[in-house]
């Protein structure tokens, strides 16, 4: 064994004397609650997904669209950066709460501090004990966005028979309109990438109606100038589809107590003061009661 660089510090001494030093701020780092935690960090790290427009859409770096505005919304009630953290949809929330909020992504990002658009669901929390699900700021709800000029009023699904649909791939809606009636309207149901995809379809007059979420319904027609007017929203119930929709709010580690009073305080200060309100209409989208 060579006695070379005996005069450099053992590797093991240096990371004992780093531990050492570290251990005084672990433990100052222990004592601060959730909420003095992210305060002593500066940011807020909000989860959004990926290539879900209206809600957050657009590059990883310049994402736009209604959950994004929120995001720095609450982030500037608690006057705090906003952090954002886009990620890809897993195969189910169960996955997503998971992988944003409560253990992080084996792929070695997250866990945010608060993840949107999480439905407010008794199952989803009953199924996901380490999540708390809150502040339910908005509710989502499938419509049929049908032109009147083709199918002037859609009372049960049997009235679209023969005409061309359109639907998300994957979506809900696209898998409760190709299952009606044991795939009555299955063979003229075409799929697009996106809702917004399927409702810009009825659009171009390539569809008579696309189901989808309201709120990519409404975000396509506010973004349509003129905004036509023979394209209008109804709800057709299907089985299944909860006809008044369900509401949408936000997902926390459910020992962050403090976070969780904080965003409901931040929440309800938006609404208060009309912000919230401000950030629907600014995205072109309807604010309902959750």
């Amino acid at each position: 064994m060579t006695t070379t660089h005996h005069h450099h510090p053992d590797r093991r001494q240096v990371l004992a004397a780093l531990l050492a030093a570290s251990v005084p701020l672990a433990r100052a780092q222990a004592d601060l609650s959730d909420l003095e935690r992210i305060r002593a960090n500066g940011a807020l790290k909000v989860a959004v997904y990926k290539d879900n427009a209206p809600f957050s859409d657009g590059p990883a770096n310049d994402l736009h669209g209604l959950d994004v505005s929120i995001a720095a919304a609450l982030a500037r009630q608690l006057q705090l950066r906003l952090a954002l953290l886009p990620f890809d949809a897993g195969e189910n929330m169960n996955d997503d709460l998971r992988n944003m909020v409560w253990r992080g992504h084996y792929l070695g990002y997250g866990p945010a501090d608060v993840m949107l658009q999480v439905p407010v669901d008794r199952y989803l929390m009953q199924k996901n004990r380490q999540v708390m699900i809150l502040a339910p700021y908005m509710r989502q709800q499938l419509v049929l966005a049908h032109d009147t000029r083709r199918v002037a009023e859609v009372r049960t699904p049997e009235d679209l028979k023969g005409l061309p649909l359109a639907a998300e791939r994957g979506a809900g809606a696209a898998s409760a309109l190709m299952g009606h009636g044991g795939g009555l309207l299955r063979a003229q149901v075409g799929i697009h990438n996106s809702g917004e995809q399927a409702v810009q379809a009825v659009v171009e007059g390539k569809a008579a109606a696309a189901y989808v979420t309201r709120a990519q319904a409404e975000s396509v027609l506010s973004h349509t100038d003129p905004r036509p007017s023979h394209i209008r929203l109804s709800t057709l119930s299907l089985g299944g589809v909860p006809d008044t929709g369900w509401p949408v709010g936000m997902a926390i580690k459910a020992e962050h107590k403090d976070l969780g009073l904080a965003l409901e305080g931040a929440l309800k200060s938006m609404r208060d003061s009309g912000e919230l309100l401000a950030i629907f209409q600014q995205h072109g989208l309807t604010l309902t009661a959750p």
